[in-house]
C-alpha cells in the first residue's frame, strides 16, 4: 500500500479535537503524507510533532487548495472537523470541498466519531498490507 495522503482541516471550535486525534493516532499519521489548512496544520505540527504541509488558512483559500488536490487524485482521505453551530464566511468553499469528496469518492469525516472510524480502518489496512501472505 502506498503512503496514504490525508488532508486535515478543522474550524476554530474543533481545532483542539483534531490536535487530540493527531496525538492519539500519531504512530499512524507519521506513516502518512499530511497536508492541512494553515492554523490547523501549524497546531498539529507543533502539538503532535507531525510533519504537515501547511496550505493557506480556510477563509483565504486553503479549503479550495485541498479541493484542487483532491480533484487531481492527490488526496486519499479528508478529515474536516466542521463546526455546524457557527456560521462560516467561506461556507461556499466548505460545501465545494465536501461535494468534491462525494464526486471523487474520497472518504470525508466531518465529525470526531467518523474521523476515528476512518483512522482505525486505515490503521487496520496498513497493518494487513505489512503482513506478508502465507505461502
Amino acid at each position: 500500500m502506498n503512503m496514504p495522503r490525508i488532508a486535515l482541516i478543522a474550524h476554530d471550535h474543533r481545532k483542539d479535537i483534531i490536535v487530540a486525534l493527531a496525538r492519539e493516532f500519531r504512530p499512524l499519521l507519521a506513516q502518512c503524507r499530511l497536508c492541512a489548512t494553515g492554523t490547523t496544520g501549524g497546531r498539529i505540527a507543533a502539538e503532535a510533532s507531525l510533519d504537515v504541509e501547511r496550505l493557506l488558512c480556510g477563509p483565504m483559500g486553503g479549503d479550495l487548495q485541498i479541493g484542487a488536490r483532491l480533484a487531481m487524485g492527490e488526496i486519499d482521505i479528508v478529515i474536516f472537523l466542521r463546526d455546524p453551530m457557527t456560521p462560516q464566511p467561506h461556507e461556499p468553499d466548505i460545501n465545494a470541498l465536501v461535494r468534491a469528496c462525494d464526486v471523487h469518492d474520497v472518504p470525508c469525516a466531518t465529525n470526531e466519531s467518523t474521523a476515528r472510524l476512518l483512522l482505525r480502518q486505515l490503521a487496520t489496512d496498513l497493518q494487513r498490507a505489512a503482513i506478508p501472505p502465507l505461502p
